[in-house]
């Protein structure tokens, strides 16, 4: 099958084209106004968390994925890798978000600029965490039941 690509199958509707660009203008106009202030040290902290990302983060996570799905494989539970990955994958980000109020390096800021306590949030994060775990591994229960049913007999 031939087809042609051009911009709009790439970009899908003329609608598409004007949220993106929309959303370019918004982060230019953001960054532009984030860089009024300290301009060297968020440039620093900028390039600091790109090079932290590229270099130790990726292969960290990359590391434990190929670990995980070589574990889930020799298992035999070849199925159960996104069931793994995706709620450890939300976590992770969740902690990436957080880490802050989790380790409690902000408590006292958080508390002095909104009126609430600052501490809580690590029992908070583990208990999503294991609810994040807990839904995909019910899911994977019902994935496995559903593929049973469709599974014709087997004769000996």
């Amino acid at each position: 099958m031939n087809r042609h690509w051009n911009l709009r199958t790439l970009a899908g509707s003329p609608v598409a084209l004007l949220l993106l660009g929309c959303s370019f203008a918004l982060t230019a106009y953001a960054g532009v106004r984030l860089l009024e202030g300290d301009t060297p040290r968020i440039l620093l902290w900028l390039v600091g968390a790109a090079l932290l990302h590229d270099l130790v983060l990726l292969p960290l996570y990359s590391a434990v994925d190929r670990a995980a799905t070589r574990a889930c494989t020799a298992l035999g539970w070849r199925e159960a890798v996104v069931h793994v990955r995706v709620p450890a994958a939300l976590s992770g980000l969740l902690l990436l978000l957080w880490f802050p109020m989790i380790s409690g390096r902000a408590a006292d800021r958080y508390a002095d600029v909104t009126g609430l306590s600052g501490s809580g949030f690590a029992q908070r994060w583990l208990l999503i965490t294991a609810a994040l775990f807990a839904l995909s591994g019910v899911a994977l229960v019902l994935r496995l039941r559903s593929a049973a049913k469709q599974r014709p007999p087997t004769v000996h």
